[in-house]
């Protein structure tokens, strides 16, 4: 197969290519190992890659389909570590969820790729495991927290992927590197298996080449599972259904909020006339307001760190993970903890611990919790009276690897 063809083959090409018999699914698979071989060293997208055919491959939706793994996501035997050196020789001993429904649909499994540690932040810098570099352009990140799936996909080293989002890790690196990225709504899809940071946020999702793609992994993905509360019991549908269908009429709302300060100007240009285009094809836009806009990231930035702070605590170098041996049992916690942990981890903990306090608990998490809800209720709002929301995905195109020191600088991105 031509090198160019990995960049642009999509999920309905390989379901063609093995039913036509162009290839198999395993001359498939292989071909992407030489190329991951060849071109990850340079890269860093995968953490790890799997050599040997781990699953049969039933005739199902996915058959054949070679995708990319973010590695905070369970699949049985092999290492999970989240970006994390606490969790560096880790070994899954079950798969997830979204895993059982993608073997079942015929999928195979190239390997496990970077995300920054414990999915917290924006450019994969903060990987115990180094930073994955933009195949668009090596000297800028791929964007974070699934910077490795959304470098993967771009540079055509895995069909689709599989990212999670908490505050924008699908998203963010599907935008700097050029791809789709979907977040589902929160409890359409299974967490089970997903290495938890913020349990009310988290979501797994597809990072893709076009939109059918990923609305067909939707389909695969979606669904009840009982070993999730927060799943929702709602029918699956079939999300490609109205893909090619015109959207005349349809109802666009455009946030005046999010054209504000700190937009970059290529950013809101390139916006703009997607926008425009939206128009062009009988789309009905209307500017409007989200007021509690304004507070979303001070919130996110309390009630992350604080279910960063009880998640993490599970990870002490007594179960599982990374263990330094100390004089007592806290003092096995401490050298555990501060070995295995990097510094945003580290600082979000803390944060998290803080706002949890005695004291400080309804001054700062009770009290984004609140602005939360205002924030969903804006929403809610527009959306009586509109189908869409559109606005830019990130306020800057992908900055260069080191060039933002400042964590606020990061957190804003």
């Amino acid at each position: 197969m031509e090198a160019d063809r990995f960049k642009q083959l999509t999920i309905r090409e390989v379901q063609t290519g093995i039913k036509t018999g162009e290839f198999s699914a395993e001359e498939l698979r292989k071909e992407f190992l030489t190329k991951i071989e060849k071109e990850n060293p340079n890269l860093n997208a995968y953490l790890s890659v799997f050599s040997e055919k781990l699953t049969d491959t039933p005739a199902g939706a996915l058959h054949g389909v070679p995708l990319a793994i973010k590695d905070n996501i369970n699949l049985a035997g092999q290492i999970t570590t989240a970006g994390s050196k606490i969790l560096a020789s880790h070994r899954s001993v079950y798969d997830a969820a979204v895993i059982s429904k993608l073997r079942a649909a015929g999928a195979t499994f190239l390997g496990k790729t970077n995300l920054d540690e414990f999915a917290m932040g924006s450019s994969t810098e903060n990987s115990a495991f180094g930073v994955t570099k933009n195949p668009c352009d090596p000297t800028r990140v791929a964007g974070g927290s699934s910077g490795g799936s959304a470098a993967a996909v771009a540079a055509g080293l895995a069909v689709a992927a599989l990212g999670s989002d908490t505050g924008g890790s699908i998203r963010q690196p599907a935008a700097f590197c050029g791809v789709v990225g979907l977040k589902p709504t929160y409890g359409r899809v299974s967490r089970h298996g997903l290495i938890a940071m913020a349990s009310s946020l988290d979501q797994i999702g597809p990072l893709t080449k076009n939109v059918f793609d990923s609305a067909l992994l939707l389909n695969v993905l979606s669904g009840r599972d009982p070993m999730d509360s927060t799943s929702v019991d709602q029918p699956i549908v079939d999300f490609t259904a109205n893909l090619d269908k015109p959207i005349k009429n349809l109802k666009v709302a455009v946030p005046k909020e999010y054209f504000g300060s700190g937009l970059d100007s290529q950013v809101s240009e390139t916006v703009t006339r997607a926008i425009s285009q939206l128009q062009e094809l009988g789309a009905k836009t209307e500017t409007v307001s989200l007021p509690h806009s304004q507070y979303a990231l001070a919130a996110y930035y309390l009630i992350m760190p604080a279910e960063v702070s009880s998640n993490l605590a599970r990870f002490d170098g007594v179960r599982y993970g990374l263990a330094e041996a100390g004089d007592d049992l806290l003092d096995t916690y401490l050298a555990s903890r501060s070995a295995g942990f990097g510094a945003e981890a580290k600082r979000r903990i803390m944060l998290g611990t803080y706002a949890l306090s005695a004291g400080y608990y309804d001054a700062y998490y009770l009290r984004a919790q609140k602005v939360r809800t205002l924030i969903r209720q804006d929403f809610e709002k527009v959306f009586e009276k509109f189908d869409i929301i559109v606005g830019p995905t990130t306020p800057t195109t992908a900055f260069k690897i080191g060039e933002k020191k400042d964590p606020l600088a990061m957190y804003l991105a």
